[in-house]
């Protein structure tokens, strides 16, 4: 039999630490004769025993053999940064002693304010013992007056310390020192009568549950096991930014060339991406008008810095394809000009971290005024119409999201004619698409644009064995790196289609939504359900989900009792039905050994003890 015991709260002095000496729990553990083992040994125990640095385990032996295990939490901070944690030891504990110094007054109504309401609620008819520990200095008499709500004391009052008892039904001590009185007879006593208590009613209840044993005749019901745990599946993590950043480098799908001002290339980029976070490039690439936007700063800042080249004398323009050639942008600024790679580098990476950009634009420019101005100016490019221009602290706006997850977002230009440059026909429709973000996003449409095939070359690309809402679905995850199935029908067609242009993350995705949708499913809606969830154990294995059909062979083995009874059951393999009647649950063992005990308690051996 074991006693657990609770001690929350640090009761030294705040002002004072480095002289405080040990403390409450640690010095009666260490002194009570009842408690077996020296201070050294226990010391020794509870530094070989911390299962967390929030708080010390202290194992001991009280009134001879029986187990005292004592959780001492300094820290109120668990209630925050682990609930759950706190919530265990508060509920398994069957003694609460909380201790604070009389002259830490503040932390004294913290702790009353923020954390005594949480253990009041969680209290469930545990002896609380309140300890206040120290001799108060300086304390001065607070003021009496009623219009005042000032409080001048310095030290927690004795009538304070009273009333947090009485919110508590706590018992309440004042130890003005932890010497052998105050701890041994004062604070020891209290304690030990409630650990007397707490061995009384645990003997109780162990002697009622031994009666209520041995009342059964002996027969007991048999113990149901709890099933397998099902397989976990670990999410891939997302690579959306680094995909679009590296198209950035990979010079793939360029329909864009800047230039500085002497008409000498600076760099290459992608019309779809700059749109996506900035209106000046909707405007300069004609994606939307003067009056669509209405905001007169980022039309002069279009007109300001970028002027559109279309002139066929142009230099290196008779070396351009004559398909489709990148559009060529005049960059006027010659500073801004300068710094035009890592301008991009930041717009690619998702226009977030502001620091890194300022640090490239300083080891570029020595002008601290040309720094400024040019990160003004990218300011003013990724400005929203009609706002006041709130990036003006770099250092705050660091720790936003990239800029991909709000503001003006690739999403606008899904399933639109904008900008795209590729066509798919699915059945008898069309859907636009743009073959840069489809080259960042998936390795087998970067083959397929990029090698010798006929899509490189084409503009109208035909798609077969997937419907049209599919394949939006699947371009919007291309374009967002989100997605969100309707059902676990289209999710799995959708899986498939992840599948066939090998787009792992999002057939991990699909399998996690599909997985959530059953494990949210009642039994009786199970039994009900239409799915046949044979077919979509069998569709998984056909596409390689292998973590899929892992867990459904799993979760068909659970509720054995549920699809053993559908016609599909019967569609399982050898190798499959093997592995469901090895991990069913309930097992054969459990319905054998219920079906005896119920013919046991239906018999004439076994009468009702209460009719």
């Amino acid at each position: 039999m074991s006693i657990h015991i609770v001690a929350l709260g640090n009761e030294g002095d705040a002002f004072h630490q480095d002289n405080r000496p040990s403390g409450l729990i640690r010095t009666y553990l260490g002194r009570s004769p009842l408690v077996s083992g020296d201070e050294s040994s226990l010391l020794l125990n509870a530094a070989s025993t911390v299962a967390r640095p929030v708080f010390t385990e202290y194992q001991a032996s009280a009134f001879g053999n029986v187990k005292l295990v004592v959780h001492d939490c300094p820290v109120w901070d668990i209630f925050d940064s682990d609930w759950y944690t706190s919530r265990n030891l508060i509920g398994g504990a069957d003694i609460i002693v909380i201790k604070y110094n009389v002259n830490d007054k503040f932390s004294f109504h913290e702790v009353k304010d923020n954390y005594i309401p949480v253990i009041k609620r969680a209290l469930n008819s545990v002896p609380v013992i309140i300890a206040a520990v120290g001799t108060r200095q300086n304390e001065e008499l607070p003021c009496t007056c009623p219009l005042c709500t000032s409080d001048r004391g310095s030290c927690v009052s004795t009538t304070e310390g009273i009333q947090l008892a009485k919110e508590l039904g706590a018992t309440y001590l004042e130890l003005h020192s932890l010497d052998d009185f105050y701890i041994g007879k004062y604070f020891g006593g209290v304690l030990e009568y409630f650990m007397i208590q707490a061995l009384n009613q645990k003997t109780s209840e162990k002697m009622k549950k031994r009666k209520m044993s041995n009342s059964f005749h002996g027969i007991r019901p048999p113990q149901l096991e709890q099933p397998e745990k099902m397989p976990v599946l670990k999410a891939e993590a997302s690579h959306y930014n680094a995909d679009l950043n590296n198209l950035l480098f990979c010079c793939q799908c360029v329909d864009v060339v800047f230039y500085n001002p002497n008409l000498k290339e600076v760099v290459e980029a992608h019309k779809i991406v700059l749109c996506a976070v900035s209106h000046v490039f909707m405007l300069l690439f004609n994606v939307k008008s003067p009056t669509d936007i209405q905001d007169s700063s980022i039309i002069r800042t279009t007109q300001d810095l970028f002027a559109i080249n279309r002139d066929t004398a142009f230099p290196g323009a008779s070396q351009e394809s004559s398909g489709n050639p990148p559009l060529r942008v005049i960059v006027k600024d010659a500073v801004f000009c300068s710094c035009l790679s890592d301008i991009l580098r930041f717009i690619y990476s998702g226009a977030f971290q502001w620091e890194e950009l300022e640090e490239d634009i300083r080891k570029k420019l020595k002008d601290s005024g040309d720094v400024s101005n040019v990160i003004e100016k990218v300011k003013c490019i990724l400005k929203t119409p009609g706002k006041i221009n709130c990036l003006r602290n770099c250092k705050t706006y660091q720790a936003r999201k990239p800029l991909w997850f709000y503001n003006t977002s690739l999403k606008f230009f899904l399933n639109k004619p904008m900008l795209a440059d590729v066509v798919f026909e699915i059945q008898g429709t069309t859907v636009p698409a743009h073959r840069a973000i489809l080259v960042a996003r998936c390795e087998v449409m970067a083959a397929m644009f990029n090698g010798n095939y006929m899509e490189a070359k084409s503009v109208l690309i035909p798609v077969y064995g997937v419907s049209k809402e599919t394949f939006l679905s699947f371009l919007e995850y291309l374009y967002t790196d989100s997605c969100c199935p309707a059902g676990i029908f289209q999710a799995m067609c959708l899986l498939i289609c992840a599948e066939m242009y090998q787009v792992s993350r999002l057939q991990h995705i699909c399998e996690l939504f599909i997985i959530t949708q059953l494990q949210s499913m009642p039994s009786r809606e199970l039994a009900s359900m239409n799915l046949d969830i044979v077919d979509l154990l069998k569709k998984a294995k056909f596409h390689h989900s292998d973590c899929l059909s892992t867990w459904l062979l799993h979760f068909i083995a659970t509720n054995y009792l549920i699809f053993s009874q559908k016609p599909e059951f019967q569609d399982l393999s050898v190798e499959e039905r093997s592995f469901v009647e090895k991990h069913r649950w309930p097992s054969n063992m459990y319905l054998k050994q219920l079906a005896e005990y119920r013919k046991y308690i239906h018999s004439r051996k076994c009468r009702c003890l209460v009719m």
